[in-house]
């Protein structure tokens, strides 16, 4: 019983939610408005109604940037809370932030170098010393 005790106001919050979320469907489904018609049930985009086939394929390549994208991007974040420690780390944060920086330019020139952000077909670009 204590338990029940303790806990009531937890209780209470998650039965007013649960009344609130039906409350609100409910009135929606019977205030809301009711329009039919061809252009209603046409899917679009931001307002532009699409064009072509919805099962297009993406080149490997998109992916792999999205990724490459993500993990740079990570970088920021780790590179953020650095800077705002940057005093409470003295040189031994800023060797530490240094390091993380050289492997991230190092992994950066190897995608570079492998190809993984070419996004050109492989005819059209320039070989070394052409171009």
């Amino acid at each position: 019983m204590a338990v029940v005790a303790d806990y009531w106001a937890t209780g209470f919050f998650i039965l007013a939610v649960l009344v609130l979320c039906v409350l609100m469907i409910g009135l929606s489904a019977l205030l809301g408005g009711r329009s039919t018609g061809r252009s209603k049930s046409l899917p679009f985009e931001s307002g532009v109604i699409g064009a072509g086939n919805a099962r297009q394929r993406f080149s490997v390549k998109f992916y792999l940037v999205a990724m490459l994208f993500v993990i740079f991007d990570l970088e920021a974040v780790f590179l953020f809370a650095w800077a705002v420690s940057v005093r409470e780390v003295s040189w031994a944060g800023f060797a530490g932030a240094a390091v993380f920086i050289v492997i991230l330019l190092a992994g950066l020139v190897y995608d570079s170098r492998v190809g993984a952000l070419d996004w050109a077909p492989p005819g059209s670009r320039p070989r070394d010393g052409q171009g």
